[in-house]
């Protein structure tokens, strides 16, 4: 492998300018064909093999007017006047001429008069509505407006309808250029990593929308991927520079540093990267299709920022030549150097290498602790920032009409099954369980051949009563023949199928990754011990998410006013990104580490240096990633404020507590224990680097090794 990316590396750096031409040529052709002809992103809410995905089905066979997706309307005197019906048989008349409309109204009034739902139901399921599918919405409701009401909107349309705001990733940006100068002492050397990578996703990103031309791609999916990709872009950019700059060091050409680096820092993104797209594939199993979106999406921008590491850096850093390197005094250079602090460091934690990694683990394990009451819920329009149409919309209803008037549940009876004369007894079985504020008359399909019942709890829908109610009506009140829909039914059904799938995909990554990690490390206590503390890791950034949001410290801090349930979505999402992304930095430390190992045989000097020469980079690389992954909790939708959280939080402390300290006190205790492998095993499994001088360089090299006179140390 070392040999293969040291020519890639060698041709991209002898034609620097080419190189940098055709990744700007694809960018501008991407950007091009992604305004052009790429789609839009749509929520898919099918949950197959559920209850509620039966109840949907049977909607869409004998209701097709109510079989698509919907919206409510709600229109409020902000006086306290009554409303007047005749300019809500107005609104309701324009609202049924909207294209895909099948329903609209009739009106339902609120006790005091002042406020009104008008439902408005869809032909078509939320991912076949028109673009401006909102702003028709938006023009039917004039005249309301016009009269001076407060005009909001619920359901699945306006949810949908998310606007994107990128100060908080622009920020972010800025804020890891200051984090590169202040690494490099060069604003050359620190510009290189931000221009790969913004070039990288400009690219992926586009793929995201191209894709979504074919296929349907979640709402929040393409975000999540620009965090993902923005960080790990930066990062292995990044990581190539710093190794291209000791190459320059050296005394190496420019060019003769740029192939150098590829093949060494090269090596390690490819397999970081391979780690991160195997933890996407993770999602694969998580048996919803927003999920498999989520996957799609950010594997898309991951590969195009690691090949950009790996082609486009050696290319820019030959075009900065010698200027990327910070130059010092040659007399300061003469003096007697002391051993880098992180030397240090790691000198001392293994002098006690025991009582550290006991501190490390009983650290990580406190701040998980609080996972063990998380409580998850997809996210609904009670957590979103008053804002927001949709919160101001939830506000009114469960004001005027109750908190469970919000989403109520739909009973979908198939009357081929179920006799018709027993849906009023039916009904009144609904009725009559405790916790039902209301139930509708039987609603009669066109051919009579199914019924729809509305069912209003008295409960918000993410209350925990919510779901329990659900359960209780299907196992104890309803026929065969006769189903739960619903936003709310659909909701509990994705929480349940999420808990169990989240162990059969944490079985899949951790799986892959050992035997990945095993091939290039070549042993088997070291991938062992990269799975348990990266797994520590995400149950840190678990327990971080859920005394933020459900227990509410410091949620105000970032916009959410009241505590709220961790969005369902985010606890598998965030394990196979994270466990992706700390594994990069475990790649990392580790390949230098191996490298010590490979040149001197010493377990423990091998770590220290290691340590040594990786932690500057390490700990510049993951303080960009939580600047970039903190401008993501500005964003308004509140499943983006949880992923920046965690994701922020993962990091930080993998960079600290995990890499500084956990990491090399137990690989001081292991010892030469840690480059162990079976004889067969080694036989068995492929080398990626047969040929290897005891730096990690690749042994043959062209006619671009020739040295130069020696840059300055620094």
């Amino acid at each position: 492998m070392n040999r293969t990316l040291h020519r890639i590396g060698a041709i991209c750096a002898a034609r620097p300018w080419l190189t940098l031409s055709a990744w700007v040529a694809t960018l501008v052709l991407a950007l091009g064909l992604a305004a052009t002809v790429g789609g839009t992103p749509r929520d898919d809410y099918d949950v197959p093999g559920t209850s509620s995905q039966a109840g949907t089905d049977l909607l869409r066979e004998r209701f097709p007017a109510l079989s698509g997706t919907e919206a409510r309307v709600v229109v409020h005197d902000p006086d306290g006047g009554q409303l007047d019906p005749a300019l809500l048989d107005r609104v309701i008349g324009e609202l049924r001429g909207v294209n895909q409309v099948g329903v609209a109204g009739p009106a339902q009034p609120s006790t005091d008069g002042d406020t009104a739902i008008i439902d408005v139901r869809y032909t078509v399921p939320v991912t076949d509505l028109d673009d401006d599918a909102m702003d028709q919405l938006r023009a039917a409701t004039g005249p309301a407006r016009d009269a001076g009401l407060q005009v909001e909107y619920a359901g699945q349309v306006p949810e949908g309808d998310k606007s994107t705001s990128h100060t908080g990733e622009l920020i972010g940006v800025l804020v890891a250029l200051v984090i590169l100068i202040i690494a490099f002492g060069s604003v050359v050397a620190a510009g290189l990593p931000i221009i790969a990578a913004l070039i990288g996703l400009g690219i992926g990103s586009s793929g995201i929308l191209l894709l979504a031309a074919l296929t349907d791609i979640g709402t929040t999916a393409p975000q999540a991927a620009a965090m993902v990709g923005l960080g790990v872009g930066i990062d292995y950019a990044l990581l190539l520079v710093t190794r291209h700059v000791e190459g320059l060091r050296a005394g190496l050409t420019p060019r003769a540093a740029a192939a150098r680096a590829t093949a060494t820092a090269g090596r390690s993104i490819l397999v970081a990267g391979a780690v991160v797209l195997l933890s996407l594939f993770g999602l694969l199993f998580s048996g919803l299709a927003a999920y498999r979106t989520y996957g799609y999406a950010t594997a898309i921008v991951v590969a195009t920022v690691m090949l950009a590491a790996i082609t486009l850096v050696p290319a820019l850093c030959t075009i900065a030549g010698r200027r990327i390197v910070r130059r010092r005094r040659i007399e300061d250079t003469a003096e007697p150097q002391r051993p880098p602090m992180t030397a240090r460091w790691a000198a001392r934690v293994g002098r006690r290498p025991a009582g550290w990694a006991l501190l490390a683990l009983a650290v990580l394990l406190l701040l998980g602790a609080p996972a063990l009451t998380m409580r998850t819920w997809p996210q609904d329009a009670g957590s979103q920032p008053t804002e927001n149409t949709v919160r101001r919309a939830y506000d009114l209803i469960a004001a005027e009409f109750g908190p469970g008037a919000y989403a109520p549940l739909v009973v979908a009876v198939d009357l081929t099954e179920v006799s018709q004369d027993s849906v009023p007894a039916l009904r009144d079985q609904i009725s009559a369980v405790p916790g039902v504020a209301t139930v509708s008359e039987a609603l009669l399909s066109p051919d009579a051949t199914a019924a729809v019942l509305s069912v209003q709890l008295e409960y918000s829908p993410q209350d925990a009563r919510s779901g329990e109610l659900v359960d209780q009506l299907r196992a104890d009140v309803l026929p065969a023949g006769a189903e739960i829909t619903g936003v709310t039914a659909v909701f509990v059904d994705i929480a349940d199928l999420l808990a169990e799938r989240l162990w059969l995909v944490v079985g899949v990554v951790v799986g892959l990754s050992l035997i990945l990690l095993t091939v290039m490390f070549r042993s088997v206590l070291v991938p062992i011990k990269a799975a348990l503390v990266n797994l520590l890791s995400v149950a840190a950034a678990y327990g971080v998410l859920t005394a933020v949001f459900q227990w509410g410290w410091g949620s105000q801090l970032l916009g959410v006013d009241h505590p709220v349930p961790v969005s369902t979505w985010v606890p598998l999402l965030l394990f196979a990104v994270l466990f992706g992304l700390s594994m990069d930095y475990e790649v990392f430390l580790l390949s230098r580490v191996r490298e010590e190992w490979l040149a001197t045989g010493d377990p423990f000097q091998s770590v220290v240096r290691g340590l040594a020469a990786t932690a500057r980079t390490i700990t510049a690389a993951a303080l960009i990633m939580v600047v970039v992954f903190a401008g993501f909790m500005t964003n308004a939708d509140i499943v983006t404020k949880m992923i920046g959280v965690g994701l922020a939080t993962a990091v930080a402390l993998d960079a600290t507590i995990v890499r500084l300290v956990l990491v090399p006190a137990t690989m001081m205790l292991f010892g030469r224990a840690n480059w162990w492998l079976p004889g067969w095993l080694d036989r068995l499994l492929p080398n990626l680097d047969r040929r290897r001088a005891p730096s990690g360089a690749p042994v043959d090299k062209d006619e671009t090794d020739r040295p130069m006179e020696p840059v300055s140390a620094g």
